[in-house]
């Protein structure tokens, strides 16, 4: 394997580490810790998977973790009550509703009704605008979690050629907004896209979001190239994979991601940064 392997736990631990310190500060001087609300709506297996390991992040930076377990068939009006008396608690600085949410509850209502300076999710039509105008404030945390890893590499971003595979609001379109951003040259593609692996191989920086396991190969890949790993796809022997060829890219790509390792910690510990800056900006009276 001639790729540096981006490790996202190690990197996830030191930004805990300093998020905890930064805690343990603040409420040695008497101020409160940043609260987190976080909303399960059922019972779905990933999602409490999800949800248990977000709140032990919390607990161990030293937050305020607050977990509200509704049924499955709870009514969107009674979900979205439940953020309006969150929205009003002063104590509670960041509101997540975990995703995805049951057919009978419109996800994108119930992001709005989040105030934009409690959505730690970053989801908010605000908050992706305030990217879009390149005026950040809470940022959606795959995407910001990504740049502080490419931070770690060294490598100058401006001027680089990045493909981004995927569009969803969650990663692609927001990874989008933070390339460009760090002055990147920008490429998002999606199911529609033409020639997908020539446009793979001109990227000096590949983000893979699809959703489709071992979906980009490694001749795909520029030599030299930094391939992110978003995917996280469960095989029949119930291993976990991402959506690029580990082995083959791996051989060619500069830099990469593993799948377990790579994003997913990287998530969890920009999701405790933002909660940590809502705090910050509810001192400040924001």
């Amino acid at each position: 394997m001639s790729a540096q392997i981006l490790d996202g736990k190690a990197i996830a631990a030191d930004l805990r580490k300093t998020i905890q310190q930064e805690v343990a500060a603040i409420t040695s001087d008497g101020q409160r810790p940043p609260g987190l609300a976080v909303i399960l709506v059922g019972d779905d297996p990933a999602s409490q998977v999800y949800v248990r390991n977000k709140q032990k992040a919390c607990e161990e930076a030293g937050f305020l973790s607050e977990l509200i377990r509704l049924d499955p068939d709870t009514r969107e009006s009674d979900l979205l009550a439940l953020i309006d008396k969150l929205n009003q608690r002063e104590e509670i600085d960041g509101i997540l509703v975990q995703l995805p949410l049951p057919g009978q509850i419109d996800e994108e209502t119930v992001i709005e009704r989040i105030l934009p300076t409690k959505d730690v999710d970053g989801f908010h039509p605000y908050n992706i605008g305030r990217l879009a105008l390149r005026m950040p404030l809470l940022r959606p945390c795959t995407p910001k979690g990504i740049m502080t890893m490419l931070a770690r590499t060294g490598m100058e971003l401006a001027g680089k050629d990045a493909v981004i595979i995927g569009q969803s609001n969650i990663v692609g379109r927001p990874m989008a907004l933070e390339l460009l951003m760090a002055r990147c040259t920008i490429t998002v593609c999606h199911s529609r896209t033409r020639n997908l692996s020539d446009k793979i191989r001109a990227a000096d920086i590949v983000v893979a979001a699809v959703g489709r396991p071992g979906f980009v190969q490694g001749d795909w890949i520029q030599p030299g190239a930094t391939v992110i790993d978003v995917g996280i796809n469960r095989q029949e022997n119930g291993k976990l994979c991402g959506d690029v060829d580990f082995a083959s890219a791996s051989e060619i790509a500069g830099w990469i991601t593993p799948v377990p390792g790579g994003v997913g910690p990287m998530t969890i510990a920009t999701l405790l940064e933002n909660t940590l800056q809502a705090a910050k900006l509810h001192a400040e009276g924001g």
